[in-house]
């Protein structure tokens, strides 16, 4: 017997239909191959690739800034003071910096080499080998650096109050090692950061996380280690280099 009411008044709108469980909302939404590394903000993997590589670029670019303020900082202490600068780098060792910067170069295969391992889907332990390959040589620059750092505090070139110079400039000189000492340990902290990264990578790539379709851990790493490699190509020459040929003229 009706009770006045019509269906239509009990359910205003459409009929839908039953709702989803989660197992059926899953298969409903997820798109097509959709790679459990892809974020939800981004359409695929390539996007996703894209914005971080942007994302690392971006950085780097303020580490540019840092470093080109003690560039900038270099350049105008030696205009002030060439002769000082001449005669306080022709006391730093420039076969440890060769050597450094060998090293470095060494690194940067090693490290392109893991960027390409992880984009070829290599094995696991391929992977892992070029990444430890890495950061031997990394730890083997900052070895070296360590050397250098403790001839210079056994020689009392560490500016300060125990700043010892028996040359012709010693105002200069100590100039010259204060940017010394700034510049080449702001490196090496980033280099013990490097390291660092590097050491959380290989274990990502022990475990099978990087492969042909999700590699960008490690290429974003990759532009990271390059660009402390490539600040230390700068150093190099500008610290070690200048000095060379200054005996020759005195």
């Amino acid at each position: 017997m009706s009770n006045g009411h019509s269906r239509s008044e009990h359910f205003p709108g459409p009929l839908h239909n039953p709702p989803i469980t989660t197992g059926d909302a899953h298969k409903h939404h997820a798109p097509h191959g959709h790679h459990p590394k892809l974020q939800h903000h981004f359409d695929d993997m390539a996007q996703q690739l894209e914005a971080s590589t942007l994302g690392m670029w971006v950085f780097l670019v303020t580490e540019i800034m840092f470093f080109g303020g003690l560039f900038m900082a270099y350049l105008m202490y030696r205009w002030a003071n060439p002769s000082a600068f001449q005669e306080a780098s022709a006391h730093l060792n420039k076969a440890w910096g060769g050597a450094n910067t060998v090293i470095l170069i060494v690194s940067s295969l090693t490290m392109a080499m893991a960027v390409r391992s992880a984009q070829t889907s290599a094995k696991p332990k391929t992977q892992v080998a070029w990444l430890v390959a890495t950061m031997f040589f990394g730890t083997a620059f900052l070895g070296v650096k360590v050397i250098e750092y403790t001839d210079k505090f056994t020689h009392h070139l560490v500016p300060g109050p125990h700043f010892q110079w028996t040359g012709q400039y010693p105002a200069g000189a100590e100039i010259f090692y204060s940017l010394y000492f700034v510049m080449t340990g702001l490196h090496a902290v980033h280099m013990i950061i490097g390291l660092g990264i590097m050491a959380v990578i290989a274990i990502m790539a022990w475990r099978g996380k990087f492969d042909g379709s999700y590699y960008t851990p490690v290429e974003v790493s990759g532009l990271y280690w390059h660009f402390v490699d490539i600040v230390w190509i700068f150093l190099f020459p500008l610290l070690y280099l200048i000095g060379a040929h200054y005996g020759a003229g005195h």
